[in-house]
């Protein structure tokens, strides 16, 4: 197993009170595995990965608890200077905001050189090179004649290219892909999800790609982690989740994906508005919004239910989760 995260919480500290954003997340991801993890704005999907990272700010977050192995040690033991040599040379982050993730007044080039200055100890010069050869291996076009461009003269899905050249600069383990194709069309969403499939292939990597979107994961992912309030609520191998969900909230989110079947009808929408994760509601966090939820919802917080054992555990934080999963 690659990355192992155990029983992870993590605060935050505001004016107004503390915001639990992540409680008690625990997932997995072996070598050359895509887990997806997904859930609406807001439910922790991105806090987990900055804190699996080591970028999460402190304060005003804070780690309350868990663990986060990486190939069998706690990241969260480690010093600051044994995380940050393993940050970029074994584990990287694409971030979903190509534009403001890139520095605008750097070339392209010096960005993806300087990876290979500060972890590899090349010149500028051999720097350059090899970042003229990550942008052919992302497909950039005219690599050698647009290595001295900048963030601005390429287009989206191009700086997206760039982002994913970036952390495959040093050939890590993992990768963490938060939304990468967030403001992309559909055709260079395709080619951008193509392009990471091909690349996990070819090294044998894990990939952690955080989404809302699952119409994007179909045919990329192993397996589905979903998130709500700060917790996963349902864990499953990608196919089984499609063909039958075992939670409330996941089939809401399958149901408002688009159909070819239903023209000229309107889209299905979850009800209400995700918690405040300053004051998240007793019980199942998604009991105001869910149509199955009965006074137990509203009362008792619901274990991870265990829906399947093999080949891969499937588990499900839902009372009623039966009754979901054949209804």
């Amino acid at each position: 197993m690659l990355l192992e995260v155990r029983d992870l919480h993590v605060e935050f500290k505001t004016r107004d009170g503390v915001a639990r954003a992540v409680n008690g997340v625990n997932y997995s991801v072996a070598e050359g595995e895509t887990l997806a993890v997904l859930g609406e704005s807001g439910s922790g999907k991105s806090v987990t990965a900055q804190a699996v990272m080591g970028i999460l700010d402190m304060p005003p977050g804070r780690i309350a608890g868990g663990e986060i192995l990486f190939k069998g040690k706690d990241l969260l033991r480690m010093k600051e200077e044994e995380r940050r040599r393993i940050r970029g040379a074994e584990m990287a982050m694409i971030f979903q905001d190509a534009l403001s993730s890139l520095n605008p007044v750097l070339s392209v080039g010096a960005q993806l050189g300087e990876m290979y200055e500060v972890h590899r100890g090349m010149s500028r010069k051999d720097a350059k090179g090899k970042a003229v050869e990550l942008m052919d291996r992302v497909k950039i076009p005219a690599a050698k004649e647009r290595v001295g461009d900048y963030p601005h003269q390429f287009s989206g899905g191009m700086r997206q290219r760039i982002m994913i050249a970036m952390a495959l600069a040093l050939e890590p383990s993992l990768i963490i892909a938060d939304e990468p194709t967030t403001a992309l069309d559909v055709t260079v969403q395709a080619q951008v999800m193509d392009l990471l499939a091909e690349l996990q292939r070819e090294l044998n990597m894990g990939l952690i790609l955080i989404t809302h979107d699952l119409g994007v994961v179909a045919d990329v992912a192993d397996k589905i982690a979903v998130m709500y309030a700060g917790r996963i609520v349902e864990a499953a191998p990608v196919h089984e989740i499609y063909k039958a969900p075992a939670h409330p909230y996941t089939r809401g989110l399958l149901d408002s994906i688009p159909r070819l079947d239903q023209k000229g009808q309107e889209l299905y929408a979850i009800k209400g508005l995700p918690p405040n994760l300053l004051a998240i509601p007793p019980g199942c966090a998604f009991n105001p919004r869910c149509p199955m939820a009965q006074a137990v919802c509203r009362t008792d917080v619901p274990p991870l239910y265990r829906v399947t054992e093999s080949p891969v555990e499937r588990t499900s934080a839902c009372h009623f989760w039966k009754e979901c999963l054949h209804g």
